[in-house]
């Protein structure tokens, strides 16, 4: 959130110069084809009267070093009879070219615009300068097939704007090492209590059978977020940031789960289960406690664990990794905290699209990206060539990663959707692990937390929310360290509430 605070005065500045560019004659980036769709499969065709394709300019992320060349994009635009004008921006410039082409008036018909970044967009669409596209999903065979609950999170005052690149909602769970828990005849834990039970017996069981004492349980870092403690929180059944409590949102940290989350941590510190310093460990350094043998149990990703393995096989090549997700709670539920289920949007520009026809126009486009064909070409590349497909129809990459990474790679920010949705090959792994892993990651899907802010505002968040979070924070660590006790807390709490959090409570509650 820093990036908010620094671009915020810039948009209250430049906002007046975005109202008089949006309402002159539009700009160089327009497209001026204004063209009927008279039906391909779904009722939309990607060309002009006259046949001629429909030109797209867009903005996109580049994740490469290089912008790619020509080949993908020539079989892109062929198969759908459009031409793109990709401008590729290197993604730790992109937030900024975006503000600077969003001020200045200089936007393409099409922008990727991140989940964060969506709160300096909100006052945008409210002023018209972004076209509804919610009514016009359903005219679409493929894109109404995107997810309910993400379409739900995308929205802006309750309707929808943007179409989404998808992202698994919750790949949340915990890598363990398989065998010490073997040597000491234990089941993975489905449990807090027996989860809490490993950590120990990780710790002073001698798991590894070396007769020294030099393992602890549970690894962890100074991270709430995607350390361990958010999800184990999810396990105790604290709400997902907010939840609803006699019928006001409130923040987690004001729910009973949150007090009993920190006691389990407390107690798993107090006894030497964990890492005694988690609280400024780095991610590195916790996944190299994992890696060499140190720890026994990562909870965060449970898709790192192929990356894990290899890393720790240079170091123990006797090491076996599991992976489990489904850990009930001290009141036998099993819930999981979910992010939006997208990592941007694309929004469409009324400055450089003028008519609901070419919107339409390019809204087929998507639709046609939306297809398994092209879906495929887009994120694998061309079968045979880039990748094969398994015998249990999955996606393998060939083994010259450079040519992929140059003429594919950059193409996966276009895709809209995911493999639920948009029919790609889900990727082929060799390793038992990984492949269960991605299994519980859809098991997730059922047992979902979501966070009922996402589509709400609060400009007291967006100011101050993250001054105001460390307040929590470090009350978080210093009632797990033994610093403060209950009464502590929640005077922390009261600071938080005094010093701004009583408006955020208000405004979230205002906008529902």
């Amino acid at each position: 959130m820093n990036w908010k605070k620094r671009i915020i005065v810039l948009f209250s500045i430049l906002f007046a110069m975005v109202l008089f560019v949006a309402c002159g004659d539009g700009n160089d980036n327009a497209n001026k084809n204004n063209s009927n769709s008279e039906g391909n499969e779904n009722g939309n065709t990607n060309s002009n009267d006259d046949g001629e394709p429909t030109t797209i300019t867009m903005m996109s992320n580049l994740h490469t070093p290089e912008v790619p060349n020509d080949r993908i994009l020539e079989i892109l635009e062929e198969k759908t009879n459009v031409e793109l004008e990709i401008d590729w921006v290197p993604d730790n410039n992109y937030n900024e070219k975006l503000n600077t082409a969003f001020a200045t008036g200089t936007l393409p018909q099409v922008m990727s615009v991140g989940f964060e970044q969506m709160d300096q967009f909100r006052e945008a669409i409210r002023d018209d300068q972004f076209w509804e596209i919610g009514p016009y999903i359903e005219e679409f065979e493929n894109l109404s097939k995107l997810k309910e609950p993400v379409l739900e999170n995308l929205k802006v005052d309750g309707k929808i704007y943007g179409l989404y690149q998808g992202r698994p909602l919750s790949r949340q769970g915990y890598i363990y090492r398989k065998d010490w828990a073997d040597n000491l005849g234990i089941e993975a834990p489905t449990t807090t209590e027996d989860f809490y039970e490993m950590a120990r017996a990780f710790t002073e069981d001698d798991p590894n059978d070396n007769g020294k004492d030099d393992t602890i349980g549970l690894t962890d870092r100074s991270d709430l977020i995607y350390g361990g403690f958010k999800t184990v929180s999810s396990w105790c059944g604290t709400p997902n940031y907010w939840g609803e409590k006699d019928g006001e949102l409130l923040p987690e940290f004001m729910f009973p789960e949150y007090m009993e989350t920190m006691d389990f941590f407390k107690d798993l510190r107090d006894n030497g289960y964990i890492n005694q310093d988690f609280p400024v460990t780095s991610k590195d350094d916790q996944q190299a406690m994992f890696k060499n043998g140190t720890a026994g149990i990562y909870v965060g990703s449970i898709g790192d664990v192929v990356s894990i393995y290899k890393d720790a096989m240079d170091l123990d090549p006797d090491a076996e990794y599991d992976v489990q997700n489904y850990v009930e709670g001290p009141d036998g539920e099993f819930g999981i905290w979910a992010i939006p289920g997208y990592s941007s949007q694309l929004l469409f520009s009324k400055s450089a699209i003028e008519t609901e026809e070419e919107l339409k126009d390019i809204l087929a486009f998507y639709d046609h990206l939306m297809t398994p064909e092209i879906s495929n070409l887009i994120y694998w590349g061309i079968e045979d060539e880039h990748y094969t497909v398994t015998d249990d129809d999955k996606a393998e990459p060939t083994d010259d990663s450079d040519k992929n990474d140059r003429e594919v790679k950059p193409y996966m920010s276009l895709e809209i959707g995911e493999p639920e949705t948009n029919g790609r090959h889900e990727g082929f792994h060799d390793y038992d692990a990984k492949e269960k892993a991605e299994e519980l990651i859809k098991d997730n899907e059922d047992y979902l937390i979501h966070d009922p802010t996402v589509p709400l505002e609060s400009n007291t968040d967006i100011e101050q929310g993250e001054r105001l979070q460390e307040i929590i924070n470090d009350a978080t660590y210093n009632y797990i360290l033994g610093e403060i006790d209950k009464e502590g807390f929640e005077a922390e709490v009261e600071k938080w509430r005094q010093q701004g959090g009583d408006d955020i409570i208000e405004e979230y509650n205002a906008s529902e």
